[in-house]
């Protein structure tokens, strides 16, 4: 990530000094004296963003700058356009504080002009992935649906035709007038059941095989014999 920083500000610093040498390192009298030199000084923290996001790590990196030239006229006015163009950059820091001679006795160079540039370096933190269960669609369980069809004075029918016409389900009852679907939705979504017999249709609802108890009793208005 520094490293980027680095071309950065190298590519920076050659759009205001053109064909300047421009230096990473620590300065000495060959850098310091012929061209401009980028000396990563320090590094710090920096401010964490606020938001909704997950923050990015940050710190700041903090350099030297100083310029030089064939005349101190011209390494002045070359340090001018790089204090002036570094204020009008919204991601730069300048510090134009003297910079401390402890620093120039480290670095073995005369004290000289120059100011430190401090920028926030980030790295994004990966989001968390979060993985979407997508649950199938659950039918609802299945139950078997059963009764038996009388006659007038409860006699059982048999033989009768009984229909989901809804799920095209049929099926006839035995010789005790007795029926069974063995696997059906709940009785309230199953649509309407219909039995046919000496012919005579009987239907009915959802709602009237949800309120009877089952088995259910289906008394078929027949003519008696």
């Amino acid at each position: 990530m520094i490293d980027e920083v680095d071309q950065r500000l190298k590519s920076w610093v050659r759009r205001i000094a053109g064909d300047a040498p421009v230096y990473l390192g620590v300065p000495d009298r060959e850098t310091v004296e012929h061209g401009v030199c980028l000396y990563l000084l320090e590094l710090g923290p920096a401010p964490l963003s606020r938001g909704g996001r997950r923050t990015p790590l940050q710190i700041s990196v903090c350099y030297l700058v100083t310029a030089g030239a064939d005349s101190p006229e011209r390494a002045h006015r070359l340090l001018g356009e790089l204090v002036f163009a570094a204020l009008e950059e919204a991601e730069f820091e300048v510090d134009l504080s003297p910079v401390p001679s402890a620093i120039w006795a480290g670095l073995r160079v005369p004290p000289r002009p120059g100011f430190r540039l401090r920028l926030a370096v980030r790295r994004d933190r990966p989001q968390p992935v979060v993985h979407h269960v997508r649950f199938p669609a659950v039918a609802p369980l299945a139950e078997a649906l059963l009764g038996c069809v009388v006659g007038p004075g409860g006699k059982p029918v048999a033989g009768a035709l009984v229909e989901l016409p809804a799920l095209s389900l049929a099926t006839r009852t035995d010789d005790q007038g007795c029926f069974r679907f063995p696997r059906v939705p709940p009785v309230a979504s199953v649509g309407r059941l219909e039995v046919r017999a000496r012919g005579e249709l009987l239907a009915l609802g959802p709602e009237v095989l949800a309120a009877g108890p089952q088995p259910l009793l289906i008394r078929l208005p027949l003519k008696e014999d």
